[in-house]
């Protein structure tokens, strides 16, 4: 079975590579915003964004925890745990070194954890394109398998016809023949004809 070739654009194989620095920059590109509009040095920004970042994680720890905890979540509070406190270490701090030094870790770490998930994705498509591909080959075996039958079906019935047209022509033209006698046959030992091809005589 033939099937038809997609190629994906090129923005849909790169987008998800470029995902986790297009958060950390976002994030980096907002804490300085916030930084410029008044976050610089402020306790209660600090306090207010540690205290979100504790929640966060806690939500996290928690989510994670037991036999009905739910790795999706658990990562995506602690990665926003993360996002919180970079924020408010980005907004705080009055030069860029630390917030860029910051930027470059948490983009590490990013796509430390992505690559795991893609290696994961990546293994189940694989084998789900194997199971499939499996899959296509057991059943076009089968297939073949069936035309093969039908196919000698097919030439036995008409080789079993050819035959009973060929024999009934010959009983014709045998009984056609000029002093065909069936009694001088029968007479010499051959096979009576049937009843029913006496009527040629």
């Amino acid at each position: 079975m033939n099937e038809p070739i997609i190629a994906r654009h090129w923005l849909v194989i790169v987008a998800p590579k470029a995902a986790p620095a297009l958060a950390t920059t976002t994030v980096l590109a907002l804490a300085r915003i916030w930084n410029a509009n008044g976050a610089e040095h402020s306790v209660g920004n600090a306090v207010l964004m540690t205290a979100l970042s504790i929640g966060a994680a806690a939500a996290g720890a928690c989510a994670s925890v037991g036999y009905a905890g739910d790795s999706t979540i658990a990562g995506t509070a602690f990665a926003a745990s993360g996002a919180l406190a970079f924020a408010g270490v980005a907004g705080y701090a009055d030069g860029l070194p630390l917030p860029l030094l910051l930027w470059s870790v948490a983009t590490a770490g990013a796509y430390a954890l992505a690559a795991r998930y893609w290696r994961t994705d990546r293994r189940d498509r694989v084998a789900h394109e194997r199971h499939v591909s499996d899959r296509r080959e057991e059943r076009a075996h089968v297939e073949r398998v069936e035309t093969i039958r039908g196919t000698t079906q097919i030439e036995v019935a008409r080789t079993g016809a050819a035959y009973a047209e060929q024999l009934a022509q010959a009983l014709v033209t045998r009984a056609a023949l000029p002093g065909f006698d069936p009694t001088a046959l029968e007479a010499a030992g051959l096979p009576q004809l049937p009843t029913s091809e006496r009527k040629f005589t």
